[in-house]
């Protein structure tokens, strides 16, 4: 489905593995299915009393390892995006699903995936990712849901900037969003991060935190008529500088490329304001798994439906 603008639409509907004639199961939908709470941990091969559920396990070890491997060689064959942003749905449904109530609880199972994500897109070679972790309308929601979501958040930061891999990896840590609005720790964990992987240039991992897409732009405008405003600019001289170019360098991030792929997951089929001036040659891909389910192979079809779509640019 195509939306004005040039942008496309993906959605799983979880039944991959129906054409693939090697393997039979009969849906992989969402986080429900057998696939997706799959235990793959070594403690579920050891003997325990319940040799069906053993091997049940074993089994769908072995058939997601596959459709793995198959999803790997497709996707290798072509481009990878340079540029992929995700916003992180679905965390609280998710810890319903499995009977968390403590929103400091239910968001760092949230936060743990962060780690899943840079495996793969260093695996992948995607030198850019932005998470939207923490939007301004979120700061209506209750305060201990907000007080849950943004120690989290902190603490990833902080266990980011002190983790051997992200210095490995050459990965580049950078937060952006209304940082002011934050309360001092976090905004002090967020500068000692990226103070940390200053010189890292591998990849880049762009956090949006008390982020909306409105007030960027907003932000872009006020930045661009301030320095106009320090040149001495007369008010035609002014009107006149304000183009899409020059609001693009006052951007957030105005040195990295617009995405190319944006993931939302949980089901919804929206932006919600995620990157609103730099999404215009965005593609979007739906998926129905709520964030802290989302598995390595759901973001190997992420990749595989943007290395489908014919990008014209609107040309």
């Amino acid at each position: 489905m195509t939306v004005r603008g040039g942008a496309t639409l993906g959605m799983v509907k979880g039944d991959e593995f129906r054409r693939d004639p090697r393997i039979t199961i009969t849906s992989v939908r969402n986080s429900h299915s057998d696939l997706s709470q799959l235990d793959t941990s070594p403690s579920a091969m050891e003997p325990n009393g319940n040799n069906k559920s053993a091997s049940r396990s074993l089994l769908f070890r072995i058939l997601y390892w596959i459709y793995e491997r198959r999803l790997l060689r497709q996707i290798h064959k072509r481009s990878m995006p340079r540029h992929v942003g995700i916003i992180l749905d679905g965390n609280r449904r998710h810890g319903l699903q499995r009977g968390l109530s403590n929103p400091r609880e239910i968001y760092r199972c949230g936060a743990e995936k962060l780690d899943d994500i840079l495996d793969w897109c260093a695996e992948l070679s995607i030198r850019t990712v932005t998470l939207w972790v923490f939007s301004t309308e979120n700061l209506k929601r209750s305060p201990a849901e907000i007080s849950g979501i943004l120690a989290a958040i902190e603490a990833k930061i902080t266990a980011l900037a002190r983790d051997p891999s992200t210095h490995r990896r050459r990965i580049r840590v950078k937060a952006i969003g209304r940082l002011d609005i934050l309360s001092e720790s976090i905004v002090d964990a967020i500068r000692a991060a990226e103070a940390a992987t200053a010189s890292n240039n591998l990849m880049t991992l762009m956090i949006a935190v008390a982020y909306g897409g409105r007030e960027e732009i907003v932000d872009a405008v006020r930045a661009l008529l301030k320095a106009q405003s320090a040149e001495g600019a007369s008010l035609p001289d002014v009107i006149e500088s304000i183009t899409p170019e020059a609001i693009a360098r006052h951007l957030y991030a105005a040195e990295l490329p617009d995405p190319d792929l944006i993931i939302r997951t949980s089901g919804e089929i929206r932006l919600s304001g995620f990157l609103l001036w730099q999404s215009v040659h965005s593609e979007f891909y739906f998926t129905d798994v709520f964030w802290p389910a989302f598995r390595k192979i759901d973001f190997l079809r992420a990749i595989r439906a943007y290395q489908a779509r014919n990008r014209r640019f609107g040309r």
